[in-house]
């Protein structure tokens, strides 16, 4: 008599800041046969409670879930909220820290109100093509493909959509304790030349996550998935298969 094998966990994929679909298109391929796959639209939240919330609504009883950016702390919110529902968790190109107080969290403000401010005046794209220049790895500045594929999936929301994510993103809670506390298989994964959220960050992450891998990804900036597909693709499938 034979037994059916257990059903695969789908996987819920959350992008970051003002992205899409399309930064998690690339790796797709390699991850969707035998698993369901579902991209997150944070559509008009403006925290990430409110991501957190809305993920879970539409979610199963148990899903692994990966996020990139923003959104592995709306994955870590997830975690804060539910988790006996997740089985297993993969933070990308990420942080886990609140904003920091007096100086450094007044300037990181600073930088992310100008953003908005060229966003509204300026049109998104203008602000897209000023933001994505810190955003990849230097030598793919000159790839006018995977350019074009960043600065119009931004262009694809708008500066309300902006604003709010800002908002999101800048009262962001301390996840350290949502860290300490997860018992899954867990990954933590940047790109090497990622200079949002640097490689020492993601150290200081699977440091306090029990039994978690850590890997980085060469010649990869911040915006991995689409920088490097088939290598983020590899480690994702690593972390999907891990008992």
């Amino acid at each position: 008599m034979s037994h059916d094998p257990a059903p695969t966990e789908p996987l819920f994929l959350v992008p970051g800041l003002m992205c899409d679909a399309a930064v998690w298109q690339p790796v797709l391929p390699a991850l969707s046969p035998g698993r369901a796959c579902h991209v997150i639209d944070h559509g008009n939240a403006d925290s990430l409670e409110q991501m957190a919330r809305q993920l879970l609504t539409t979610a199963p009883a148990r899903f692994a879930i990966a996020g990139h950016s923003m959104g592995a702390r709306v994955a870590l919110e997830v975690l804060r909220q539910a988790p006996e529902r997740v089985s297993r968790v993969a933070l990308l190109d990420t942080g886990y820290l609140a904003r920091a107080a007096g100086a450094a969290g007044e300037e990181e403000t600073h930088k992310r109100l100008a953003l908005l401010d060229v966003a509204r005046k300026q049109g998104v794209r203008a602000m897209a093509l000023q933001w994505v220049r810190g955003m990849v790895h230097p030598q793919r500045l000159s790839d006018a493909a995977l350019m074009e594929a960043i600065v119009t999936m931004f262009e694809r929301k708008s500066a309300e959509t902006f604003e709010r994510q800002l908002r999101a993103l800048l009262q962001r809670p301390d996840a350290s304790g949502v860290l300490r506390s997860i018992q899954v298989p867990s990954l933590v994964m940047c790109g090497r030349q990622d200079s949002w959220a640097p490689v020492a960050q993601h150290q200081a992450m699977h440091a306090l996550i029990p039994g978690a891998a850590l890997d980085v990804v060469e010649n990869a900036g911040h915006m991995a998935p689409m920088e490097q597909p088939d290598a983020v693709a590899s480690l994702l499938l690593r972390w999907l298969n891990a008992q």
